[in-house]
């Protein structure tokens, strides 16, 4: 489970709660105004149905599903190790001695793309498809991304018309004042919910998706790199030294020294 987005959510309700109750509002205001609910959760669902086709839209509660959980993907420093380990079964018995480890790989990019480099597949062809794989791949995950940046944007604007809806409620019979208060009060949770949902759950979620497509799209552009290196038939320590631009100066020095401590004990 990816705890973040739980620790975030969390810290966002307490806030809201902590926050009206340090502030003397009636937090009961907050479960007792059903119609606030009406028009901003089923105000933004309709705009979204509106915005995006019927295909996009029934992602949505998968999109919810992939914050809340660790993405199964290898790590960069695992990919660098596996890469070496195939350049080195290459060099020695040639890219057909491959075959025996195509069905080992879990991720389909990679194994769809090692098969290819063991049919003989031309490189600039491989290297076409693989990447135009990543290009559609990456734009499936920014349309999954862009319904929630919508419904953030459009959220905190029904908050306002669910307010206006309230106070034409409330203006309506001003013969009690006492009454007329707690209506007019009562008129202003929508804006709550409105900006809330906007910005606490649904823009943070649209730049979370981001991020893990951001990940993915490195993951899978090392993956190029590294099969059209072994492919080209270069050494392990190439490969090493080519995928490692893609880590952090930290990681970088721990799989480099890594690899320096495994030379020595193979002395």
């Amino acid at each position: 489970m990816e705890i973040s987005t739980i620790i975030g959510l969390i810290l966002g309700f307490v806030a809201l709660i902590l926050g009206m109750y340090l502030k003397g509002a009636p937090i009961e205001s907050l479960v007792s105004n059903p119609a606030a609910f009406v028009i901003i959760l089923v105000g933004t669902a309709a705009t979204l149905f509106v915005a995006f086709p019927l295909s996009e839209v029934k992602k949505f509660p998968v999109l919810i599903k992939l914050t809340m959980s660790k993405p199964k993907m290898i790590s960069k420093a695992e990919l660098i190790t596996l890469f070496m380990e195939w350049a080195t079964i290459t060099r020695r018995e040639g890219l057909l001695a491959l075959e025996a480890k195509v069905e080992e790989i879990e991720d389909d990019f990679l194994r769809g793309g090692m098969r290819m480099i063991i049919d003989g597949n031309d490189q600039d062809f491989v290297q076409d498809v693989l990447t135009e794989d990543i290009a559609a791949t990456e734009e499936r995950h920014k349309a999954g991304a862009q319904i929630f940046s919508q419904a953030g944007m459009y959220a905190p604007t029904l908050g306002v018309l669910g307010a206006v809806v309230g106070l034409i409620a409330a203006l309506s019979d001003m013969s009690d004042i006492a009454k007329l208060s707690h209506a007019i009060s009562g008129a202003f949770i929508a804006t709550v919910f409105g900006i809330f949902t906007g910005y606490v759950m649904w823009h943070p979620i649209a730049n979370k998706l981001k991020r893990l497509s951001k990940k993915e799209m490195e993951v899978r552009l090392m993956m190029v790199e590294g099969l059209l290196s072994i492919q080209s038939g270069v050494s392990t320590i190439a490969i090493q030294q080519k995928l490692a631009v893609f880590l952090t100066p930290a990681e970088r020095a721990q799989i480099l020294e890594k690899g320096a401590g495994e030379g020595e004990q193979k002395e």
